[in-house]
């Protein structure tokens, strides 16, 4: 594949979809150029959205496997129909506000590998259609609990109804699901005010772009593709088994499941290893 191929951390502003986000970056690449994003972001979330350009698009799904890490506000005492502060807010009556320790206590139970239920407004598909689009024309949406994993919740604010919480998770959990489910715990209901992804596996908000870098700045921060496999096993190839695997033969290698492929130093793929050798998956 021609043209520029890499990876780019964007600093999602809020009030625009992921995909805002994906057509607003298009312009800084030559016409034609594949422009993926790895895992949406609600419009009211800000922080890291890592966007794939070109043959890096092929590498997405190793990027959306990585933990992901957020800072969160999350309002209590309420609910909504988005369960954030995007969709219709109620408050909860005769709510009495839960202590700091009452809340770490319930915490406790959604640590671990839990069942979570998404948000009925989500961009699941339910035969064949997005969640939120038919929850927005007013069907009921039946979407099934999924697992889910969540690595830690700790809180680093509170005072009633605003409780700050940083959140370490794995692919597919939602940070809606986690403060009504919380917040129903609790007794008092809760949903997200505001969002920020701090990080989806190295990448940090650090590295983020904004929309409005100049073309000098999006080529100096485009990513390595190598990076997008930075967190599955290596494997090294002399130069000349490289170009067999280039070409989509199995080759002689150590390992199990998905590794990064290197000839030498060069970055050349994705294989499968079993029994020895390893077969090609993406070749780059």
């Amino acid at each position: 594949m021609s043209g520029p191929s890499g990876l780019m951390v964007i600093d999602k502003p809020g009030g625009m979809t992921s995909r805002d986000v994906v057509n607003a970056t298009q312009r800084w690449f030559p016409r034609g150029t594949k422009v993926g994003h790895t895992g949406t972001l609600d419009p009211l979330a800000t922080g890291v959205l890592v966007v794939c350009i070109g043959a890096a698009t092929r590498l997405a799904e190793f990027v959306q496997a990585m933990g992901k890490g957020y800072a969160t506000r999350v309002l209590l005492g309420h609910r909504s129909d988005t369960d954030d502060a995007d969709g219709i807010v109620t408050a909860v009556e005769h709510v009495t506000p839960p202590t700091v320790e009452q809340i770490r206590a319930a915490i406790v139970p959604f640590i671990g590998s839990i069942s979570q239920l998404p948000p009925a407004y989500s961009a699941l598909k339910v035969d064949g259609r997005r969640a939120h689009q038919l929850a927005r024309q007013g069907a009921e949406v039946k979407l099934s609990p999924r697992p889910v994993t969540v690595y830690g919740i700790e809180v680093v604010g509170y005072e009633w109804p605003h409780l700050d919480l940083t959140v370490e998770c794995g692919k597919g959990t939602y940070i809606r699901s986690l403060a009504r489910d919380l917040g129903e715990a609790l007794g008092c209901g809760g949903i997200v005010q505001t969002l920020r992804r701090t990080h989806v596996g190295p990448f940090t908000a650090g590295m983020g772009l904004s929309l409005s870098a100049t073309p000098e700045e999006v080529r100096a921060a485009l990513r390595p593709m190598s990076e997008a496999v930075a967190e599955i096993p290596l494997v090294t190839l002399d130069a000349a088994t490289g170009v067999r695997f280039r070409q989509g033969q199995a080759v002689p290698a150590k390992g199990t499941g998905w590794v990064a492929v290197f000839a030498e130093d060069e970055f050349v793929g994705v294989g499968e290893a079993n029994g020895g050798k390893v077969r090609p998956k993406v070749v780059v």
